[in-house]
C-alpha cells in the first residue's frame, strides 16, 4: 500500500521514472478541479499498475472522492464509493444471494466491492468483521460469500481513507 504523506520524493521518482510519459498523459486528461494533485493523480496510477491499493490520507474536503471518481472516469472503470459505518455489514459491502420466487432458486446480488475503482471511506469506524471482508478483497483480489469464492475484477483498486482524528 502506498501513503502518500509517507512516500519520499526520490522514492516517487524512482516509482514513476520509467512511466513518466503515459503517466503525464494520464495525468493532463483530469479535469481542472483535480488541478494540484498531479502526484497523488501519479501515485494512484503507479498503484493500479502495481495491482495495489492507496491511502490518501488528509483533511476532509480536499476532493479525494472526487479525484477516485475521476480515476474511474478516464480509464472507463466503475465506481462506488462506501461509507464505512459501524452498522455497516459484511453482506451490504459483499452482496448476497436473494430468493427468486417466479424460479425457485437463490440469486446472487453483488455489493458495491465488485465495482473496479472503490473508494473506502472511514473504514476504522466499521466493524471488525466487515473490516475482514474489505480485507479479504483487497490482499487476495476475491470475496467468500455463501461458502463460494468470487473473484474480484483486475482492475480493483481500493483507495482508503481512514477516519479523520
Amino acid at each position: 500500500m502506498i501513503s502518500v504523506e509517507k512516500i519520499s520524493r526520490c522514492s516517487l521518482l524512482r516509482l514513476i521514472h520509467p512511466l513518466q510519459i503515459p503517466l503525464t498523459g494520464f495525468v493532463k486528461m483530469f479535469p481542472l478541479h483535480c488541478l494540484g494533485k498531479s502526484e497523488v493523480v501519479q501515485l494512484a496510477m503507479v498503484a493500479l499498475l502495481a495491482e495495489g491499493h492507496l491511502l490518501v490520507e488528509d483533511v476532509p474536503g480536499i476532493g479525494k472522492t472526487l479525484l477516485a471518481r475521476a480515476i474511474a472516469k478516464s480509464l472507463s472503470c466503475s465506481f462506488n464509493r462506501i461509507q464505512f459505518t459501524p452498522d455497516l455489514l459484511p453482506s451490504d459491502l459483499l452482496g448476497t444471494s436473494v430468493y427468486q420466487q417466479n424460479t425457485g432458486a437463490f440469486v446472487f446480488q453483488s455489493g458495491p466491492i465488485f465495482s473496479q475503482i472503490i473508494l473506502a471511506d472511514e473504514i476504522n469506524r466499521s466493524s471488525p468483521r466487515t473490516q475482514s471482508a474489505l480485507l479479504e478483497a483487497m490482499s487476495d483480489r476475491q470475496v467468500s460469500i455463501d461458502g463460494k469464492t468470487r473473484p474480484l475484477g483486475p482492475s480493483f483498486l481500493c483507495a482508503r481513507n481512514p477516519k479523520p482524528p
